[in-house]
């Protein structure tokens, strides 16, 4: 990547186990498309209820030459599970991207 990866979470702890598999998820973006030049991930909290329990938001903004892929998930509960959904759809967004 020629912009180093951008990680920002709001509304939840800051996680070393967490910040690491955004960083290994990237990662694996690159390996299959190395022409990627930024990723910026977002993370946050929303509509945190006490009775419905905690909603995750995910954000990836991925940039390869001519082209910008931006996914948004969500997903109750389970902030990982909401992050393999949106970096699945990014490399599925990527996979569809004319090879060089």
């Amino acid at each position: 990547m020629q912009t180093p990866l951008q990680i920002t979470i709001r509304g939840i702890p800051h996680s070393d186990a967490l910040d690491l598999r955004i960083r290994e998820k990237a990662g694996k973006l690159e390996e299959f498309h190395p022409r990627i030049t930024s990723c910026r991930v977002t993370i946050e909290e929303i509509n945190k209820h006490q009775q419905q329990g905690r909603e995750f938001q995910v954000g990836i903004d991925v940039r390869v030459p001519g082209k910008e892929i931006v996914v948004n998930r969500a997903h109750d509960e389970d902030v990982y599970v909401a992050l393999r959904d949106a970096f699945d759809a990014a490399k599925r967004q990527i996979d569809e991207l004319p090879r060089p």
